[in-house]
């Protein structure tokens, strides 16, 4: 398979669009009866401006998730209200949007893992997948966390952590993210 990603985002923002996308915020894609919630650090300044998680060129989410065999096909990030018919999700350990992720403090890294528990009780996913394992680390005060399944769920949920799939991450190639996620996918196969 190529290391294709899926194309931009019909709105593609100028630097003056990127900048005014400081700080906010964009909803979850959820809803009930959820396999996979997948849970990223907190959106990029692309996501805040389009409105679309995981919408930045070169971000590699979408195409991890294919390769994985979440979805049949490569999806855009604008088709992300596709997702709950899936039974996946995405949401975020903090909801304000940044240039990048560490420019997020302490505090609301673990205020926002407080506040995913909350949702994760709520929606009560069979997995919470959260990509990127020091913003699980601090969130959760999990210092010696690894890649994979945790040992400790959030009630009936099991956690996962994966590789943040952001192009900045040059630990895990297009290939290695998706073997990741395949684990995960393979695992609430079993659970279905």
């Amino acid at each position: 398979m190529p290391n294709s990603f899926p194309a931009p985002t019909p709105f593609r923002p100028n630097a003056a669009q990127l900048a005014a996308a400081q700080d906010v915020t964009i909803p979850d894609v959820s809803g009930p009866g959820l396999r996979v919630l997948f849970c990223g650090i907190n959106p990029g300044l692309w996501s805040g401006a389009t409105g679309h998680h995981f919408a930045r060129p070169g971000n590699r989410f979408w195409p991890a998730l294919h390769r994985s065999g979440f979805t049949s096909r490569l999806l855009r990030p604008d088709e992300q209200d596709e997702l709950p018919a899936l039974g996946l999700g995405i949401t975020n350990v903090v909801a304000r949007a940044s240039a990048k992720a560490d420019e997020l403090t302490r505090v609301e890294l673990k205020e926002g893992g407080a506040a995913l528990v909350e949702r994760v009780d709520r929606l009560r996913p069979r997995a919470l997948a959260v990509l990127g394992i020091g913003a699980y680390r601090t969130a959760f005060g999990h210092p010696r966390a690894a890649i994979g399944r945790q040992p400790e769920g959030l009630g009936g949920t099991e956690v996962w952590v994966l590789p943040n799939p952001s192009g900045l991450n040059a630990h895990y190639s297009l290939d290695a993210l998706a073997t990741e996620f395949r684990a995960l996918r393979e695992a609430v196969d079993r659970l279905d």
